[in-house]
């Protein structure tokens, strides 16, 4: 099965106190065969990256205003004088601030939606195709 990819890599901010933050390479992934989900990959100084994967409605609400409870909430706001948005995951190995550029994770997002449309979700899966070839035998 064909898929489309859109990927976008960039520089978010660690934020290990008010004071203190150090950069994390990392890419934004959305591919259409898994289209209600974002993937994020942070490149760490360690062998292995580490992946997180969660809703893009999530996202997408989340360059707006706070969303998410739990494992994942984000929230857009301003880190020295630049349009932010912020990612707060946790998870048993630990809990994790992150900043990325509002304006790029805007433009990413953009690109995802024109590829799939809110609401066109669920065709890309393919469901309603296989439930006719299932019920037509």
């Amino acid at each position: 099965m064909n898929y489309t990819v859109v990927e976008r890599e960039l520089e978010l901010r660690l934020v290990l106190s008010p004071e203190r933050s150090i950069p994390v390479p990392a890419r934004l992934g959305y591919r259409t065969d898994d289209p209600y989900a974002v993937h994020v990959t942070f490149h760490t100084n360690s062998e292995n990256p580490v992946y997180w994967t969660f809703s893009r409605d999530l996202l997408v609400e989340g360059v707006f205003r706070a969303c998410g409870h739990g494992d994942v909430r984000v929230w857009p706001t301003k880190s020295e004088g630049r349009s932010v948005v912020v990612m707060a995951l946790s998870s048993p190995d630990g809990d994790a601030l992150l900043e990325a550029p509002a304006a790029q994770v805007s433009a990413w997002l953009e690109r995802t939606l024109r590829v799939v449309p809110p609401g066109t979700e669920g065709e890309q899966l393919g469901i309603d195709d296989a439930l006719d070839q299932l019920l037509a035998q």
